[in-house]
């Protein structure tokens, strides 16, 4: 049995449904709203290559080594973004939370907070999870800012991690939260929600 079975998780705001191929078209929609590939700090595929990107993630998830989703809005029904369980350790009850991006009309609304928190729910409460990571780029100050309001800790920089095509090398900010964090993070994201 993988670590990580198809799971579909759904809130008030938001569904995490399993990616499927099926998704290319209203993922391409979805993308250009903010034109999020533009930001060179993150690694958002373009509409031209949404397609290897998803079959790049499928591929990830069928060697038990990703879990993508597709996040819904659950006032329109359409598709707002994308995340996923990634780099997961089952050894050691271990997952990251990461390539996670959202058309711009979806961010500073109450949809990320609450698919974090389906996301962590799952992790701590059904997978077991010892500790769950979120990673973002030196220079995504707005991730960062966005983990940390989560109520996640720095656990330090990992120098020159990634090599990134035409930048140069990606320093990656690693972030926590472990078991017995988790009772007082739930409780601030479900505050969150509830404001």
């Amino acid at each position: 049995m993988n670590f990580i079975e198809p799971i579909t998780l759904s809130g008030r705001h938001a569904t995490l449904e399993p990616l499927s191929a099926a998704h290319h078209d209203a993922l391409c929609e979805v993308v250009k709203d903010g034109e999020l590939w533009r930001l060179w700090y993150t690694n958002v595929p373009t509409p031209e290559t949404m397609q290897a990107d998803i079959a790049s993630r499928l591929d990830m998830r069928e060697k038990g080594l990703w879990f993508p989703f597709v996040i819904r809005r659950n006032d329109t029904g359409a598709l707002c973004g994308s995340t996923a369980f990634l780099n997961i350790d089952a050894p050691n009850r271990r997952v990251e939370i990461g390539a996670t991006w959202y058309a711009a009309s979806a961010q500073r609304t109450g949809i990320n907070t609450e698919a974090k928190l389906m996301l962590l729910t799952h992790a701590f409460e059904k997978l077991d999870c010892i500790a769950v990571e979120l990673r973002t780029h030196h220079m995504n100050q707005q991730s960062r800012a966005a983990i940390a309001r989560l109520g996640a800790k720095q656990d330090g920089i990992l120098r020159s991690h990634r090599l990134v095509p035409g930048v140069g090398y990606r320093d990656t900010v690693v972030f926590s939260i472990i078991e017995s964090e988790w009772p007082t993070v739930r409780r601030h994201l479900q505050f969150k929600l509830e404001r």
